[in-house]
């Protein structure tokens, strides 16, 4: 019986835990989103600076593959 309720207590600190972290990405994906906004507001072009943060997290040779990929591909379409 005091396992299954250790058990009990545990699963309810995870939950909770879980439920928080969740409330708080929720207020951190809206703090992302007014920054966007406000970049927009001042003319930059969101789409972009959206490429650019995703091409930052990768590692300079995951980066350049994907660089000479799309020129590869760009070069085949007769787009450079």
């Amino acid at each position: 019986m005091a396992k299954s309720g250790f058990a009990k207590d545990q699963l309810k600190t995870f939950v909770n835990r879980i439920e928080r972290l969740e409330e708080e990405r929720a207020a951190l994906s809206a703090d992302i989103r007014e920054v966007y906004s406000e970049a927009k507001g001042t003319g930059f072009d969101t789409k972009i600076m959206r490429q650019v943060i995703r091409m930052r997290k990768l590692d300079k040779a995951d980066f350049q593959e994907q660089e000479a990929m799309l020129d590869l591909y760009l070069t085949a379409m007769d787009m450079r």
